[in-house]
């Protein structure tokens, strides 16, 4: 039989259950959600992630002249996570909080096109670039939430690859972008003759990392930073400043570099995961936030500069998996009102975290800290 040809979740249920002699009894208490709130195929039922929060953390945003507190809510089943960001905003919050700058370089789709030869790949591209107004009017008429922005272009051999650029408001977006990049080569078939062999040829380059995007950016590139006093990273972190610089020096750049890592950091994608599980984004996007650096210097007074940068943050506020009422109830707990309020606590989350786990690196109680947190003693 196909599940398909079942009426709703609970007959696929019943139908599993009796298929394979289970019983399915705990999805079904999870399924909280009217089924016409989910685009999920084949659904039947729910899951669930145990919920903590961190923070408050404090961040300042020079370029708004803000300053605000977050909450963090992170989903995920790893004892001592949500513990680490908490010292982690601890320290930086006994230190005067943490300065957020990002940019916002637009939402991707980068389709190729099998245009035979170099000669007409480049005249392809020039094609493109002599008709941009045509092809953002395109672009803009599949939604009033969407502007076309840019696009880049390269030629190999038959085949040329573009990268369009769009800005998706408060939206993640991919859907909007890929529906706009479908008009776009709806005109260039009608004007140019030229084909578009796939909607996506990796040149996005989407759900994978990626040395382009960590150079370019994707989404929303974010930098965050903090100087961590001598004694609050005695106090609260248990070691010294120049001990998590040696370990972040041998860890995050030698380490990364001898292993051919496209992340500079200490576990990024563990707290991006968890933030993202909680407020129900497109966990495959958690590949390019785990791309990144971690920096951290010595101050002249012994205090300890530490900062974190992520090139390629796909996130969104509305839309998506941030339709289920309980994902946003997670939003509410960070009171962040647009998406880049959004990415700020993201942001502040990644800072604590990375900064608490290579302390604890420093102080060698890592292995102590998940055996006491991460395990249930009988």
């Amino acid at each position: 039989m196909n599940l398909r040809n079942l009426k709703d979740a609970k007959s696929r249920r019943q139908f599993l259950e009796k298929e394979l002699k289970i019983n399915l009894e705990n999805i079904k208490k999870a399924f909280i959600h009217n089924e016409n709130q989910i685009t999920v195929e084949n659904l039947i039922g729910e899951t669930t992630l145990p919920l903590g929060v961190a923070g408050p953390i404090r961040i300042k945003n020079l370029k708004f002249k803000s300053q605000n507190q977050y909450y963090i809510p992170l989903a995920t089943t790893e004892g001592a996570l949500v513990a680490s960001v908490n010292r982690g905003c601890k320290a930086i919050n006994q230190s005067g909080g943490a300065i957020v700058f990002f940019e916002e370089n637009g939402v991707t789709r980068g389709p190729v096109y099998e245009t035979g030869n170099l000669e007409t790949g480049f005249w392809f591209l020039n094609w493109l670039k002599n008709n941009e107004d045509l092809i953002k009017k395109t672009a803009e008429k599949t939604s009033s939430h969407l502007k076309y922005l840019k696009f880049e272009g390269r030629v190999v051999g038959s085949y040329t690859f573009v990268r369009f650029y769009f800005d998706t408001e408060e939206a993640m977006g991919m859907n909007m972008v890929t529906f706009a990049t479908n008009e776009i080569n709806g005109l260039i078939k009608e004007k140019t003759g030229i084909s578009c062999l796939s909607i996506s040829g990796n040149y996005c380059i989407d759900k994978k990392p990626s040395w382009l995007n960590f150079i370019l950016g994707r989404g929303i590139s974010l930098w965050v930073e903090t100087v961590i006093k001598k004694e609050v990273v005695r106090k609260v972190l248990n070691t010294s400043p120049k001990k998590i610089f040696d370990v972040w020096l041998a860890k995050n750049f030698i380490g990364s570099a001898i292993s051919g890592s496209l992340g500079f950091n200490a576990h990024f994608a563990n707290i991006v995961a968890s933030f993202f599980a909680a407020t129900g984004q497109d966990l495959a996007h958690v590949v390019e936030g785990s791309m990144g650096i971690s920096t951290t210097k010595l101050e002249s007074n012994d205090d300890l500069y530490f900062s974190i940068y992520i090139p390629s943050i796909m996130i969104g506020l509305v839309g998506g998996g941030m339709r289920l009422t309980i994902k946003k109830e997670a939003i509410d707990i960070t009171k962040a009102k647009t998406k880049k309020e959004l990415v700020e606590v993201l942001g502040g989350a990644v800072l604590a975290g990375e900064l608490s786990l290579l302390a604890s690196l420093a102080e060698g109680s890592l292995a102590k800290a998940h055996k006491s947190l991460g395990r249930i003693n009988k």
